[in-house]
């Protein structure tokens, strides 16, 4: 892949982020954690199809992994 520099730090979610999350809260309720984990890859896949570009889709899957050790 390539080392484009995609910045991915604009919010689109017009400050509705609390309703987003709360979503995704909502989806896991009762969900083992196999589950949950299988329904977080499949949200991924179908934003990715969403996305469409393969270098904003590799920052952000670098990004999520640099985050892992970070308290934010």
């Amino acid at each position: 892949m390539s080392a484009k520099s995609i910045d991915l730090s604009t919010d689109n979610l017009a400050g509705r982020g609390d309703d987003f999350y709360a979503l995704l809260m909502a989806a896991h309720d009762g969900l083992s954690f196999k589950d949950r984990a299988a329904l977080n890859a499949r949200l991924v896949l179908l934003l990715a199809k969403q996305v469409g570009d393969i270098d904003v889709f590799e920052s952000a899957v670098k990004r999520a992994a640099e985050m892992l050790g970070q308290n934010t």
